[in-house]
């Protein structure tokens, strides 16, 4: 059955399945929950299907544990220096999960690691700091990609920290990491909280003069990064940007806008996570 839809004056008339859902070829674009159909009054079973496996990989991507070992491995195979391994306050995942505030800081151990280091080393321009925040499965992806991008896109501009891996982290931790470096600027990648269509995503949060104490407004934010979201070269490419302009402008945060004008997104097509 086919119905006409309404056009302008001197256009066609264009005939569509009256059984279509007008939003389908949307799908296409977005992996979001869009154009699902029905079945009676409910969804059909590959939705519900769909539904069910995806809030599955959002769980597990927050309590699967981070393999240190193996990434850690796959940096110096690639030639980064070995990397600094910290921990914060947060003993287990348990208590990263019940308290945010132990995720934010590092140990006693990790202390002094870092203040072992710096009294043999140069303060670094850019210190990069890997956490598992709330996906593992994004750092374990693509942090190795992701280094190596950066790399490329930075050059040998700046002065470098070793990569600085921290377990049960969230985003602030890097504040304290940072200041113990003695870094002009400190890029946190970590492991984004998982949604229905991205469980493996990856955040890059970009802070000048880090030390305990930040707030977010004084951070800029790299979201989305994966392939199916910001492809890691594009996003290291626009952490390059940001990191000049930052130590240019000696502020970053709201004060310091991207103006790159690279795109926000990869070029691959959307695909949904129960495809």
């Amino acid at each position: 059955m086919t119905q006409s839809l309404p056009s302008m004056p001197g256009e066609p008339h264009t005939d569509i399945d009256a059984g279509a859902d007008p939003w389908a070829h949307l799908r296409r674009f977005t992996p979001a929950r869009i154009a699902l159909g029905r079945a009676g009054a409910s969804l059909p079973t590959r939705e519900v299907l769909g539904f069910g496996l995806a809030h599955a990989q959002a769980r597990d991507a927050i309590h699967l544990p981070l393999d240190v070992e193996t990434l850690a491995a796959q940096l110096r195979a690639e030639g980064w220096p070995a990397p600094l391994r910290l921990h914060s306050r947060a003993h287990d995942r348990h208590e990263y999960l019940l308290r945010p505030d132990l995720g934010r800081r590092l140990d006693e151990a990790s202390v002094a690691a870092l203040q072992a280091w710096r009294a043999d080393n140069p303060a670094p321009d850019l210190a990069l700091v890997v956490g598992d925040g709330l996906s593992a499965l994004g750092i374990q992806r693509h942090a190795v990609p992701l280094f190596n991008a950066i790399r490329h896109a930075l050059g040998g501009a700046f002065v470098q920290s070793p990569p600085v891996l921290v377990g049960q982290a969230r985003v602030a931790v890097a504040d304290e990491a940072g200041e113990l470096l003695g870094a002009r600027m400190v890029a946190m990648i970590v492991g984004e909280r998982p949604g229905l269509s991205s469980p493996d995503s990856v955040g890059i949060y970009l802070t000048h003069a880090p030390r305990v104490g930040r707030h977010d407004a004084e951070r800029n934010c790299i979201s989305n990064v994966r392939p199916a979201g910001q492809d890691p070269a594009t996003a290291a490419r626009r952490l390059a940007w940001l990191v000049h302009e930052g130590l240019r402008l000696g502020v970053t945060g709201v004060g310091l806008k991207d103006h790159s004008g690279l795109p926000m997104v990869s070029a691959a097509p959307a695909q949904r996570v129960s495809d």
